[in-house]
């Protein structure tokens, strides 16, 4: 575990980051940005999110690191996060691979991501995954049920339009936008809907 120095901040938020193997990196990797300064992070990022990482961004393992205020490896199943009493408020796994949902849906915690995962969900606390696939199965509609049944929130990464995006980036803004929604958390990365 590395640890950055801590900033001065007004709240006691604690949100754990994860970062898995599925396809949007740029969705964990923007939430890290906009929360840097604003709450303290926890990241895990897997050993297949830095294969795609290297696919689909120029981003090193250690950029993401520096808008951390800790981060956690995948392996460490003795991490502070991995236990409830840990005094976190939330987790977004973002996105969130296939694989990782389906470990989350059925109890199958043999990472530090599905154990911080499943400790949210007993102890209560948000739990927001941000699966990025299509199509989607009926196994992940199972699973997405499954979790969505024990607390968590599926929030797709489905962009809207409404907003007139010109970007890519406004695109991968509307979907964080949103996770911070889901949080109850305060963000002016998109226009909302005006009828």
């Amino acid at each position: 575990m590395s640890e950055k120095r801590r900033r001065e901040s007004s709240g006691t938020e604690r949100l754990i980051v994860a970062i898995t193997g599925a396809s949007g990196i740029a969705y964990g990797a923007r939430l890290l940005k906009v929360l840097e300064n604003e709450v303290e992070t926890h990241l895990v990022l897997t050993r297949a999110a830095e294969k795609v990482m290297g696919i689909e961004t120029d981003l090193e393992p250690d950029d993401l690191a520096d808008l951390a205020d800790q981060t956690h490896s995948p392996d460490d199943i003795a991490a502070p996060i991995a236990s409830g009493s840990f005094p976190g408020d939330a987790m977004v796994v973002a996105p969130c691979s296939m694989k990782t949902l389906s470990a989350i849906a059925h109890g199958y915690a043999d990472n530090l991501v599905t154990r911080a995962a499943d400790v949210n969900l007993k102890e209560n606390r948000p739990l927001v995954l941000v699966p990025r696939e299509a199509p989607l199965n009926d196994v992940h509609l199972e699973n997405m049920l499954t979790v969505s049944r024990g607390g968590a929130t599926v929030l797709p990464a489905s962009p809207g339009f409404y907003h007139g995006p010109e970007t890519v980036e406004d695109l991968v803004d509307f979907v964080v936008g949103r996770v911070l929604d889901t949080l109850e958390m305060q963000h002016d990365l998109y226009e909302r809907w005006k009828g």
